[in-house]
């Protein structure tokens, strides 16, 4: 399965590849490492990166001067998954590394917020206030192994504290301040806290939100909190008296006169733990190391995206969402990071984030398939502002729709590359995506990502090419977990990766691979329709649904039923003023047909008044459609991992209504469903 396009969307400039970081390194290991392969040419460099994988990791550690403060033994002691032992009897420090080749006086992060307004942290300023905020937790009593936990919009607060807990060997955790106090204790409770460091309040479309009770009653749900620093961001008065630990002001605490000592640890101590977006249950903290991190970033931004000195990104994120832990990884490759406060489209400047990236020269702008499919929708223009410096948009989260890449030509540049990227918060980075020396095909991410060995499974676990499989990797990522949180023996990450096929990571994402090179992502595989044995990805109905004007979202599920029937409805949230009649229902059955297929073409289109997401924005496709089957709202769904949580009844009554109707009535269900808002 392919796209219907014969001709790349994007090819790189010749001359603009041959200076890209990547190709210099391409040439630098066919030098150094396998002077017989020409590694300039990107398929040729990828086989051996997944191959050679002690000499292609090596190569990186070596390209980069990796500064370890003891030399590792070998590159890959143990290729197991799950337990491969990478660089073992390394030690060394990320930080030190995000820190190191910051010039003192050029800007390290720009602040960015929707105000418009914003200040820049030089890198001098930047390693000082890590040095400051990393001795004040020495003196709080944090450690090798500690855990320091952030209440935290996006902005340079956020990267000091990291960066500042990472110098000290201590393991650091954030989410976003929009997440209730309950939902942040669900992730941060599991890991008994040190400190806690939180804001004030935080920026939204216009409205500054107060969030001083919120990290009240967070503080009161950390018992193992010996203090909090609170940062003064919107300019809120302090905590409130009753306030269960000691307070202390970040502008002390970031403003001491410290030298900066980043502690050496071994290559798979604990950097972070990010937490699954946790739909049932309490989400899952995800272990990474320091070195794997440090290694498979580098990769990602100075390889794959070309980052380097002089370059700026613009990269919408939360806190919380996994990006936002390789934005700052921005850092190791001595580029410029933005950080961005607010609503990615304000209701009085929809295009705030796009005229920021122009004030600031922004040369990689990052973002989601929604944000753009709402650009094109709502009539949105980035081009009236001066994005001469930009040379790609990245695009992650789901699946990119072909249909958004025209768009990208012709409001963003003709000559911007889009590098639409697969990956996970498992591995804290990308499978599939772009890189600078690669074509795009417009529906389809360019290729495999250096040191990743991808493969599509077919049902019986044989790799497949041009047909739609399980996405798997079959050798070890340095970046893989080191283990899920208070998971002692291991069962639930084995569980959760190795289960299906024995030593071969299965992702839980439908992808083909097409015989030139390039990967089509069609969805979760747990989310595949499956009408009469042929399989479909949602991601393939809703790309020709949303490109309909009259629809501004869709979402479509496929529920197997007790008596042996399958269900297919599609839910559609309408454009303002649109009503879904009859004609526009078959408008959407007939772009189906032609657009995706005739074979999956849904057996009801029902209107609703909005999708539910996960808080990092991906369509909840599996609880949707287990809701609808019946199954108790408490088992499938965690209200607090969900944008909008009063969704989820709406849900519920749409499957009750369909089982009552499938009861009183012994022929076909044909009638349309009373459904209302």
């Amino acid at each position: 399965m392919t796209t219907p396009y014969t001709r790349p969307f994007w090819t790189p400039d010749p001359e603009a590849a041959a200076r890209s970081r990547i190709a210099d390194f391409g040439r630098w290991a066919a030098r150094h490492r396998r002077a017989e392969a020409d590694l300039r040419d990107y398929s040729a460099l990828h086989r051996w990166s997944v191959t050679d994988l002690e000499g292609f990791w090596g190569a990186v550690w070596e390209y980069f001067a990796i500064d370890a403060d003891t030399p590792y033994e070998r590159v890959l002691a143990e290729e197991t998954m799950p337990g491969a032992r990478w660089f073992t009897g390394a030690t060394l420090n990320y930080a030190h590394h995000a820190l190191r080749r910051l010039p003192d006086d050029g800007p390290a992060i720009v602040a960015l917020d929707e105000t418009g307004s914003g200040y820049e942290v030089s890198g001098g300023r930047l390693r000082s206030q890590v040095a400051s905020v990393a001795a004040t937790l020495r003196e709080l009593g944090v450690g090798q192994g500690d855990r320091v936990v952030g209440y935290l919009p996006n902005t340079p607060h956020a990267i000091v504290a990291f960066l500042a807990a990472a110098s000290l060997g201590a393991v650091w955790s954030v989410c976003g301040q929009d997440y209730a106090p309950r939902a942040a204790a669900d992730r941060f409770a599991q890991l008994e806290p040190t400190v806690l460091i939180a804001a004030d309040g935080y920026l939204f479309n216009g409205t500054t939100h107060d969030r001083r009770e919120a990290t009240l009653e967070l503080a009161r749900a950390l018992p193992t909190l010996k203090a909090t620093v609170l940062v003064d961001h919107v300019g809120l008065p302090g905590l409130p008296a009753t306030y269960p630990s000691p307070v202390l002001p970040w502008e002390e605490t970031a403003t001491r006169t410290e030298e900066l000592t980043c502690t050496p640890v071994p290559f798979d101590h604990p950097l972070w733990v990010v937490f699954s977006s946790g739909t049932t249950g309490l989400p899952k903290g995800i272990v990474h190391g320091h070195g794997g991190v440090l290694l498979e970033h580098l990769k990602t931004l100075a390889l794959q995206s070309d980052l380097g000195p002089g370059d700026r990104l613009l990269w919408y994120t939360t806190t919380h969402w996994m990006m936002w832990n390789l934005v700052v990884s921005t850092l190791l490759t001595g580029a410029t990071t933005c950080t961005y406060d607010g609503s990615p489209a304000l209701l009085t400047q929809p295009d705030i984030l796009w005229e920021l990236a122009a004030r600031h020269r922004v040369t990689l702008f990052g973002t989601s398939p929604q944000y753009l499919l709402g650009m094109a929708k709502f009539g949105i223009d980035p081009s009236v502002h001066d994005l001469s410096a930009l040379r790609a948009v990245g695009c992650t989260g789901s699946a990119l729709p072909a249909s958004a890449y025209p768009w990208v030509r012709d409001h963003v540049g003709d000559g911007v590359q889009l590098a639409s990227v697969s990956g996970g918060t498992d591995v804290v980075s990308g499978f599939a995506g772009g890189a600078p020396v690669v074509p795009v095909w417009a529906g389809e991410l360019s290729a495999p990502c250096l040191g990743v060995a991808l493969a599509a499974y077919d049902e019986e676990g044989r790799p497949v090419t041009d047909q739609v499989g399980e996405l798997v990797v079959t050798r070890p990522m340095p970046s893989m977990p080191l283990h899920f949180w208070n998971d002692t023996d291991g069962a639930r990450y084995r569980e959760a990766y190795f289960s299906r096929y024995p030593g071969v990571w299965r992702h839980g994402d439908w992808i083909t691979l097409t015989s030139r090179g390039s990967v089509i992502v069609h969805g979760r595989s747990d989310s595949t329709l499956n009408r009469n044995g042929i399989r479909l990805g949602s991601a393939d109905i809703h790309d020709v649904v949303e490109r309909l004007p009259e629809i501004t979202e869709a979402l479509v599920v496929g529920a197997e039923e007790p008596d042996g029937g399958y269900w297919m409805p599609l839910f559609v949230v309408l454009a303002a003023g649109v009503a879904l009649d009859d004609a526009l229902r078959e408008r959407i059955r007939e772009a189906i047909r032609t657009g995706a297929s005739p074979r999956h073409v849904p057996d009801e289109i029902l209107e609703v008044p909005a999708i539910p997401h996960t808080r990092t924005g991906k369509k909840l496709e599996v609880p949707v459609k287990r809701l609808l089957q019946g199954a108790p709202a408490e088992q499938v769904v965690n209200p607090a991992a969900v944008d909008d949580p009063d969704l989820i009844d709406h849900y519920v009554r749409l499957g009750a209504e369909r089982r009552a109707r499938k009861t009183s009535s012994s022929g076909p269900d044909t009638d349309e469903p009373r459904v209302t808002g």
